[in-house]
């Protein structure tokens, strides 16, 4: 028997809630050459969009002032998951524009960097290779489990959809039985 077909609006909180476990994401971006970039970076989140401060010795921030595209990932710690192949996870498709230190922006996402991450930030600032990055999502994919995957779109990243509201399927009927229990499994362990 399938799994049940999951309420959207319990997802959409649940995909919301799951980034404000963390205090850094993961990023994926691209050098002017086609060179993959996989780094991290803390971060603090006003509204929908990440800020990031980042300092241009790293490959990332040359990568984000040249190609504008990063995208962010955040992801469920192994030893938190139930199965490996089946982490939660959210992965948003970004444009990433640097906020000039002289923008009304900056003071106040700095100062919401400070209170989240204490004094370091008051030295970083002063250092003339940092530059603030707006990660703007442009839309997402939140995985909950096996077969549990969902489209985020709109404006406000608060439209909801199912991937593949079928899920995994087998030609074998025993290979499906046992990706049914795996979903069914997933579905009532616990979440953080």
């Amino acid at each position: 028997m399938a799994a049940s077909k999951p309420d959207l609006e319990v997802v959409r909180s649940e995909y919301e809630q799951f980034s404000q476990h963390f205090e850094s994401l993961l990023m994926a971006t691209v050098s002017p050459e086609g060179e993959p970039n996989a780094s991290y970076a803390a971060y603090v989140r006003q509204g929908n969009d990440f800020f990031i401060f980042v300092s241009e010795l790293a490959s990332h921030t040359r990568n984000l002032r040249e190609d504008g595209k990063v995208s962010v990932l955040f992801i469920e710690n192994e030893s938190d998951s139930k199965h490996l192949f089946a982490r939660r996870r959210v992965t948003y498709q970004c444009e990433a524009r640097e906020v000039d230190r002289h923008d009304e922006t900056f003071r106040p996402v700095l100062e919401h960097f400070a209170g989240k991450f204490g004094t370091l930030i008051d030295t970083l600032r002063e250092l003339k290779d940092f530059h603030l990055y707006r990660l703007h999502p442009l839309r997402a994919t939140y995985v909950a489990g096996f077969a549990k995957a969902f489209v985020i779109e709109g404006e406000n990243l608060d439209k909801v959809r199912h991937l593949n509201d079928v899920g995994h399927r087998s030609e074998r009927r025993e290979v499906d039985e046992r990706m049914d229990e795996w979903q069914d499994e997933d579905s009532t362990a616990p979440r953080a």
